[in-house]
This record gives C-alpha cells, sequence and structure tokens, in this order.
C-alpha cells in the first residue's frame, strides 16, 4: 500500500469519526435482536438480511473492544453474549435516518442491550448500567456526537406484580441516572412499549411506558408487530418494521436535537 493511499484512508477515518451521530441502544433481548434465531438447538442465526439490514460503510457499530468498525447484523453479537443474537431494530434504524436525512453523514451506534434482564439489573452501580455509561462516554473519545439513546426493555418485569408496579419509578430513576452520569439533562430517549411478556401484568408496563410524561422521552409502540413462534420476540420483519418507526420517530421529535461530545 503507497503513502498516498495510507493517507487517504486516515483522512476518510478520521471525517468519520468527526462526523458520527452516536445512538445507544439498550435494553434487553427485543433490542439486542432475535430476528432469525432458529428454534433448533443449538439455535442458530438464519444470516438472512433484509434490504433494509444490508451494512454501509457510513453506519458504525461501536464493538466490546471500544473499537470502531462498519455496522453488520447481528449488532449484539459480542455484547449480548449468552445467547444467540440476530436481526435487531438498530441497523434499520440508522439506514433509515440517513436514508430519509441526507444531511446526516455517518451514524455510529453503541450495542448495550442484554436479553432477559429487569430494569433493576439497570440500576446505577450494576454492571449493565456501569458498562452502558462507560461504552457511552468512550464512544465520543475518538470524535463524534451522541444524540439519542434507544431503549427497548420491560418484558422481564411484567412479573411479578411488584415489578410491575415500581417500574415506573425505577424508569424515571434510570432515564435521571444516565442523563446525570453522561452530563446531558435533556439526552433524548426512544423508548419502545412492549409488544410481549408475561400476560398478567403487561398491560401496568405498558401504561408506565405509553404515559411517559418526562422532558424529550417518546414512545413508539410495538404492540401488534409479528412475534415469532416463542410468542416473546419479533419477527425479523417486525424488527425491520420498528426499526423504521424509531427512525421516524427520531426525526419527528428530535429533528435538531442538541448534542454532547465532551464527556
Amino acid at each position: 500500500m503507497g503513502m498516498n493511499t495510507s493517507k487517504n484512508i486516515e483522512t476518510q477515518t478520521q471525517t468519520f469519526n468527526n462526523n458520527k451521530q452516536i445512538f445507544i441502544l439498550s435494553g434487553q433481548s427485543n433490542m439486542a435482536g432475535r430476528g432469525g434465531v432458529t428454534s433448533t438447538h443449538p439455535k442458530k442465526f438464519d444470516g438472512h438480511l433484509p434490504p433494509e439490514c444490508q451494512p454501509d460503510p457510513k453506519t458504525l457499530r461501536f464493538n466490546a473492544k471500544h473499537h470502531w468498525e462498519e455496522a453488520h447484523e447481528p449488532l449484539h453479537v459480542d455484547i449480548d453474549t449468552k445467547k444467540t443474537c440476530g436481526i435487531g431494530p438498530g441497523l434499520v434504524f440508522a439506514n433509515s435516518v440517513r436514508a430519509q436525512d441526507p444531511s446526516i453523514d455517518v451514524i455510529g451506534l453503541v450495542p448495550c442491550a442484554v436479553g432477559g434482564t429487569a430494569i433493576k439489573e439497570w440500576e446505577r452501580g450494576s454492571h449493565l448500567y456501569e458498562n452502558m455509561v462507560k461504552r457511552a462516554r468512550d464512544s465520543v473519545k475518538q470524535g463524534g456526537e451522541i444524540k439519542c439513546l434507544l431503549w427497548y426493555q420491560g418484558e422481564s418485569d411484567t412479573f411479578p406484580k411488584h415489578a410491575a408496579e415500581s417500574y415506573r419509578v425505577n424508569l424515571e430513576r434510570l432515564i435521571k441516572n444516565v442523563r446525570s452520569d453522561l452530563r446531558f439533562p435533556l439526552l433524548p430517549i426512544i423508548q419502545v412499549a412492549i409488544a410481549s411478556g408475561d400476560e398478567a401484568y403487561i398491560d401496568k408496563v405498558r401504561e408506565v411506558q405509553l404515559g411517559m410524561e418526562v422532558e424529550n422521552v417518546v414512545c413508539v409502540d410495538a404492540k401488534g408487530l409479528e412475534l415469532k413462534y416463542d410468542h416473546m420476540h419479533l419477527t425479523t420483519e417486525a424488527q425491520v418494521k420498528l426499526g423504521k418507526m424509531l427512525a421516524d420517530a427520531y426525526l419527528k421529535n428530535f429533528p435538531s436535537s442538541p448534542s454532547f461530545n465532551d464527556i
């Protein structure tokens, strides 16, 4: 490789780093993605990529080693390591945002979701929470700006009753803590109202999510999206729809959202 070629690659990488709009992906399995994961044992990702899930050189991913790389499915493969990951909403979201807003050059995704986790496991001081905050902080060290947190979690809080009843307090505390620790008081947050969970108290959790009255927090409803054979996880097709819904919600509600790159 010649000297000029090396310089060109270095210049392009620096431009990508400086121009990145960064989005944190967090929550549990439906954010990590189970679309295309087979029901056989051992479970495997079938590798099917709809057009909306195709990689793009300007859509990047912050991997488990805290390095940026080109994003590809499964986004959470080295983050949610105890389960088999497949298609989630993140890459579709990024591709849809960039397609709808040509002024957005490079998008960086920071996967943090872990399947089967209740909101109490995301308390300040826990491994999940502290890892999310650290990954968010580290993601801007090479340039770029955090623009939004995408949060899809709650299925694990639909039972027992006390978990559902305390969901509002725990969610509001999580929002307050992450905004404080990232020193981003009005960090835009898009949460997903769950489409599955224990029937006993799913409505209590959904009521909290749909009725959240916290500034710069909006909700996208996953109810009605197709679920897999397990009646818990979204299909690949449903994840594509959700990714587009999240993109639409972001562009509608936060068209000129503040950013923060000094954390």
